[in-house]
C-alpha cells in the first residue's frame, strides 16, 4: 500500500520521465523528419492531456527539441510565439478590464434581467443572455466568476422571502383559525354526508362536533381529550383518524422548525438553485462562440487557419459573428428549454400566462435586483467612455471587411491586407491608457481642488487581467503547427486520412465533432483545439474538402466541456457554491453536449455553406499529390 502511495504521489513525475523514454524508438528507428516531429507532437500532446506540466510550461517544448532535432532554427521558433493574435488579444484584455474595473458588466447584466420579468423560468433565460452577452467580449471565467455573486445573492433571498411567509402562515395559527392550514378537504371528512371536522388548532386534541344528518347521531366531539359520543365504534374510528392527524402535524411542524437550519425551504428551492448555477455555466461558455475574441479557441482557431492559409479572406470578425449568432441563440433557447424541464419541469401554460399576479418569489426576485441596480447609482463618467470605446471596437471589427460592402480597409487600397482585426483592437486599446478616469474638478469643503490624472486603466491592473499562460500556449500551438509543417508530418498525416474520403462528407465532419468534444472534457479547450487543428487541416486537404468544413465545427464543439466540474473553468466556478453534485452536471451537461452538436451540425449543413461556398474545394487552399513521400 505504501508503495502504490508513493507512485499515486509521484505520478506526474513518473510521466513527465516515462514519456520521453518510452517514445524514443520512435526517432531513432525511423529517422525521418516526419518521425522525429512525431516524437515531439506525442509528447506535447500527452502532457497537455495529462496536465503533467503546466500548459504553458508544456508549450516551450517545441522551442527546445525542434532545433535539437534540425526540423526549425531557434529564431524561426522563436518568432512563432508572438503572432498576430496577441495583439488582438491585447486590446481586448484592455477593454475587459475597463468593464470589470468600472463595474459596467454588473449594470449590463441587472438591466438586461430586469427587461425579461422576474418569473424564475424568465429569470433564468435572463441571466442567460446576459452572461452569454458579456462572454461575447470577456472570457467565460470572468463572466462566470462575476455574474454568479449576483444569482447567488437572488436565489437566497427568493428562498429567505418564502420561508418567512410560511413562518408567518405557522405562528397564524396558533390559537387563530387559519384557513391556510386547514386539512378539512383531504383528511378529516368521514364521508360525505357528514359535516367536516374543523380542528380549531392542529397542535391541540380540540375539535367540533361532526353530526351525520342521515342518521343524525353525534359521531364523535374531542374536547380537552374527553369523548362525549355514545357510539364506541364511532369513538375508535375517530381516534384512530385523529392520531393520523396529530403525528401528521407533528411531522410538518418538525420541518418548519428545522428549515431555518437547512440551506433550503423544500426540493424545490435546491432543484432552482442547480438550474441558475448550471444556466450560468452553460450560458458563459455559449457566448463566447458569437465572436472571434469571445473564446481562445475562436482566436487560435482564426490565427492558425490564417497562418496555414494566407490567401484565404473568409474568416474575420463579421463574417464569424453572422455565422455564429444563429448557433448561439437557438442553443441558447434549446439549453434554457432542457433545464428548465430537468430541475424545474418546464410548464408552457404557466411560463406564457398573461396578467396573472406575482408570487412571493417572483416579488423578492424583483426586490433584490432592483436592490443591486439602485447601489450602481447613476451611469457614471467612466462607465460613459467604456461603454463608447466598446462600441467603436465592436463596429471598427464589424466594418473592417465585411464581404457585402466595402469596410473601412479599402480606403488603403496600396496596403491591403495590412490592417486586421488587432489594428482596431490596439487602437481602441491603447486609448484606455490615454484616456483620463477622473477628467472634471470637483469641489472639496469650498475649495476646487484638481483630481490627480489618472487613465481609464492602469498597466498593473491590466496585467492581472491578462491571461499570459494562454498567450504562451497558443504561441507553442502555433510552433508545433509550423514543426508539422515544414517537416513534412501535415502531408503525412493527410495521405494516411485520404481513404476517409469515401465516406459522406457529414459523417467526416460529426465523427471529428463527436471526438473533440470527448477529448475537451478531460483536457483544456485551447489545448484541444491546438493539438487537433494539425491534424484535420491537412484531413481536409487529403479528401480535397473545403477546410472550412470541418474546421469551423469541430472548433465550435471544442468549447461544448459541460460534463465535469474540471472540464471547464466556469463549471468550476459554480460548481464552488456548493449547490450542484458531480451527477447533477453529468446529466445535464450530457444533454448540452448532444445539443451543442446537433446545432452546429445543423448549421454547417444550412447557412454555411452559402456563406463560406463549402461545397467546392477553394483556390487558396493546397492540393495534396498522390505520389507524396511517406513515412516508409
Amino acid at each position: 500500500m505504501r508503495a502504490l502511495s508513493y507512485f499515486w504521489m509521484y505520478r506526474r513525475l513518473l510521466l513527465i520521465c516515462l514519456t520521453p523514454l518510452l517514445l524514443l524508438p520512435l526517432p531513432l528507428i525511423i529517422k525521418t523528419k516526419e518521425a522525429e516531429c512525431a516524437y515531439v507532437l506525442f509528447i506535447v500532446g500527452i502532457f497537455w492531456l495529462s496536465e503533467a506540466l503546466p500548459l504553458s510550461v508544456t508549450a516551450f517544448i517545441p522551442a527546445l527539441m525542434f532545433p535539437l532535432f534540425g526540423i526549425l532554427e531557434s529564431k524561426t521558433v522563436a518568432s512563432t510565439y508572438f503572432k498576430d493574435f496577441h495583439l488582438l488579444l491585447t486590446g481586448v484584455i484592455c477593454l475587459a478590464t475597463s468593464i470589470e474595473k468600472w463595474n459596467l458588466h454588473k449594470r449590463i447584466a441587472l438591466r438586461m434581467v430586469m427587461l425579461v420579468g422576474v418569473n424564475p423560468g424568465w429569470l433564468m433565460l435572463g441571466f442567460m443572455f446576459s452572461a452569454a452577452f458579456l462572454s461575447m467580449w470577456l472570457s467565460n471565467t470572468s463572466t462566470a466568476a462575476m455574474v454568479m455573486p449576483i444569482v447567488e445573492a437572488v436565489a437566497q433571498q427568493i428562498i429567505n422571502a418564502e420561508a418567512e411567509v410560511d413562518a408567518m402562515q405557522i405562528g397564524a395559527s396558533g390559537g387563530i383559525n387559519n384557513e391556510a392550514l386547514e386539512l378539512d378537504e383531504n383528511i378529516t371528512e368521514i364521508d360525505k354526508d357528514s359535516v367536516t371536522v374543523k380542528h380549531v388548532n392542529g397542535y391541540s386534541k380540540s375539535s367540533e362536533t361532526t353530526w351525520d344528518t342521515e342518521k343524525n347521531v353525534a359521531m364523535v366531539n374531542f374536547k380537552n381529550g374527553v369523548c362525549t359520543a355514545h357510539e364506541k365504534e364511532t369513538e375508535q374510528v375517530m381516534d384512530n383518524i385523529y392520531e393520523v392527524i396529530y403525528n401528521q402535524h407533528e411531522k410538518e411542524i418538525e420541518q418548519v422548525e428545522s428549515a431555518s437550519e437547512n440551506r433550503y425551504r423544500c426540493k424545490k428551492d435546491h432543484m432552482m438553485c442547480k438550474a441558475m448555477c448550471l444556466c450560468i455555466a452553460y450560458s458563459s461558455t455559449i457566448g463566447g462562440l458569437t465572436t472571434i475574441t469571445g473564446t481562445s479557441t475562436n482566436l487560435i482557431f482564426a490565427e492558425q487557419f490564417n497562418s496555414r492559409y494566407p490567401k484565404s479572406s473568409e474568416i474575420n470578425f463579421g463574417t464569424w459573428f453572422v455565422l455564429c449568432i444563429p448557433i448561439t441563440v437557438i442553443l441558447l433557447l434549446l439549453s434554457w428549454v432542457w433545464l428548465q424541464w430537468l430541475f424545474l419541469g418546464f410548464n408552457f401554460t404557466e411560463m406564457f400566462k398573461c396578467g396573472k399576479e406575482r408570487t412571493e418569489r417572483e416579488k423578492a426576485s424583483a426586490k433584490v435586483i432592483l436592490d443591486e441596480y439602485k447601489k450602481l447609482g447613476r451611469f457614471s463618467y467612466q462607465e460613459t467612455v467604456t461603454l463608447i470605446l466598446f462600441i467603436l471596437m465592436a463596429l471598427l471589427w464589424f466594418t473592417r471587411d465585411p464581404g457585402f460592402f466595402p469596410g473601412w480597409s479599402s480606403l488603403f487600397p496600396e496596403y491591403s491586407g495590412f490592417a486586421t482585426d488587432s489594428t482596431a483592437a490596439l487602437l481602441l486599446g491603447l486609448l484606455f491608457f490615454v484616456i483620463p478616469a477622473h477628467p472634471f474638478k470637483r469641489k472639496i469643503e469650498g475649495k476646487i481642488t484638481s483630481v490627480e490624472y489618472v487613465p481609464l486603466i492602469t498597466w498593473k491592473e491590466f496585467q492581472a487581467c491578462m491571461p499570459w499562460d494562454i498567450a504562451i500556449l497558443v504561441g507553442g500551438g502555433f510552433a508545433l503547427a509550423k514543426g508539422c509543417e515544414d517537416s513534412g508530418l501535415s502531408m503525412w498525416i493527410g495521405t494516411k486520412m485520404s481513404p476517409l474520403g469515401s465516406l459522406p462528407i457529414w459523417i467526416v465532419v460529426l465523427i471529428s465533432c463527436i471526438i473533440v468534444t470527448s477529448v475537451t472534457e478531460v483536457a483544456s479547450n485551447p489545448a484541444t483545439i491546438t493539438i487537433f487543428l494539425p491534424i484535420l487541416a491537412p484531413l481536409a486537404e487529403a479528401i480535397e474538402v473545403n477546410p472550412l468544413y470541418i474546421l469551423i465545427p469541430t472548433t465550435l464543439c471544442t468549447s461544448f466541456a459541460f460534463l465535469l466540474p474540471v472540464a471547464n473553468p466556469p463549471n468550476a466556478i459554480v460548481y464552488s457554491y456548493g449547490h450542484l453534485q458531480v451527477m447533477d452536471m453529468v446529466k445535464a451537461g450530457l444533454g448540452i453536449n448532444i445539443l451543442g452538436v446537433l446545432v452546429v451540425m445543423l448549421a454547417i449543413s444550412t447557412w454555411a455553406i452559402p456563406m463560406f461556398n463549402l461545397q467546392t474545394y477553394p483556390s487558396w487552399a493546397p492540393i495534396i499529390s498522390p505520389n507524396t513521400t511517406v513515412i516508409p
